[in-house]
């Protein structure tokens, strides 16, 4: 009795093993799928700049900048995720697919409160664009007030 019991204890364990092979099998074709799907056609961010200088601010204010980007292409792109590399700089985002011709915005937004010095914050942005991850800029220089 012990030794059956072993026997189908051991022969589920090895058919559950083989089972999770499979998954992880099916999900790396379609990973490959999604990749064949974008390199099939994107949409082309082209921003009016890429970086915004500030100049110099006193500490405690706060800047606001808007990055437009153009999509040049032939999809509409999607803004997946905009995010910023400091918790100082707050990016807000065209939420809509923003199709061929038209224009998209990333509003960005800086408190230099405790920021003092030359100051650089990189903004990495995330889509379905030809290019699929890019960043802009927003630095200057904060001053003691």
């Amino acid at each position: 009795m012990k030794k059956l019991s072993l026997i189908l204890l051991a022969s589920g364990l090895f058919f559950t093993a083989c089972n999770n092979t499979s998954k992880e099998a099916t999900a790396g074709k379609a990973d490959s799928t999604v990749v064949n799907a974008e390199q099939a056609g994107a949409g082309k961010m082209e921003f009016e700049e890429d970086a915004f200088n500030f100049g110099t601010v006193k500490e405690g204010e706060v800047v606001e900048h808007v990055f437009k980007f153009k999509n040049s292409g032939d999809y509409p792109i999607v803004l997946a995720q905009v995010s910023a590399s400091c918790g100082c700089t707050t990016p807000t985002y065209t939420s809509t697919p923003v199709k061929p011709g038209e224009v998209g915005e990333i509003a960005v937004k800086f408190d230099s409160q405790g920021q003092v010095g030359q100051q650089q914050k990189i903004i990495t942005i995330a889509s379905n664009a030809e290019k699929p991850v890019t960043t802009v800029q927003l630095k200057g220089e904060v001053v003691v007030n």
